[in-house]
């Protein structure tokens, strides 16, 4: 049986229990991190607290110190006895009155859950564009927020169409990057992938691949992407914290080989979490 982390306790999984005023299961008012462990050691978890204390910091939610957020997901780990696994931080802003104005005296709600990893995990993946737009003016679409319907519909609406991920674009018709993902292409050699500028979501991953390209002599960029440069591309892949990187072997209708690019990268992202 699993055990959550709540607020300062760990608790059987089946005891969880969260208050029904709890502003996060009401209105989506919170935040949360997914990251993945690799021998007992969370991937980057410094980057992913940096993170969440910046969006935070965006919607005015206090924030655990970082010790002991860092000290309970420690905890968590151990009580599951898991060293290889998928781990999600969930912060919301606590109980609050009925209403979208949140309570004078916010009392957060922190919660930490450890699980083992899908398997298989996937090895290449489709992608196609769907209907529904992303706000690149909405602070939101730079956030990893509760708010995640957005994103489910997306999803749902690409494997509709037997698409293993969505990729959506902005009010401008520009390239956002994928439901749970970012995108990458390559573009005359040049590793591109959009700005947050663009609607997109600042991806731990994302980070350390733009840091493993220009370790490994990589030419990359953040750049717009426009629909036409989907059909320009040598090669394109797809990066989260969870499946690191891969390879897309259909784009819309054309089917792509997994190129240089993504191998040399993904070798490069074992390494580091080997280390």
């Amino acid at each position: 049986m699993s055990k959550i982390h709540l607020n300062g306790r760990l608790i059987e999984a089946t005891e969880v229990r969260v208050d029904p005023a709890d502003r996060g299961l009401l209105l989506g008012d919170g935040l949360f991190e997914t990251l993945r462990v690799y021998g007992g050691r969370p991937f980057r978890l410094d980057a992913h607290l940096a993170r969440l204390e910046a969006g935070a910091s965006v919607i005015g939610l206090p924030v655990p110190r970082r010790d002991e957020m860092t000290s309970a997901v420690t905890a968590t780990l151990r009580a599951n006895d898991l060293a290889d696994a998928a781990l999600r931080i969930t912060l919301t802003r606590g109980p609050g009155p009925r209403g979208l104005l949140p309570p004078d005296e916010v009392r957060p709600t922190l919660l930490i859950a450890a699980h083992a990893l899908p398997a298989p995990l996937p090895q290449a993946m489709s992608a196609c564009l769907v209907g529904i737009r992303r706000n690149e003016h909405s602070p939101l679409s730079r956030l990893k927020s509760l708010a995640y319907l957005e994103n489910i519909l997306a999803l749902r609406e690409a494997v509709a169409t037997g698409c293993g991920e969505a990729i959506l674009l902005n009010s401008a018709g520009r390239i956002a990057g994928g439901s749970r993902t970012n995108l990458w292409l390559v573009l005359e050699g040049i590793l591109t992938t959009p700005p947050p500028s663009e609607g997109v979501l600042p991806g731990i991953a994302r980070q350390t691949v733009l840091e493993l390209a220009a370790a490994n002599g990589m030419p990359a960029r953040e750049a717009p992407l426009g629909v036409a440069e989907l059909e320009q591309t040598s090669e394109a892949f797809l990066t989260n914290s969870l499946m690191e990187v891969v390879p897309l072997v259909r784009l819309e209708k054309r089917t792509l080989l997994p190129g240089p690019f993504a191998s040399t990268l993904l070798q490069a992202y074992s390494a580091l979490t080997t280390a």
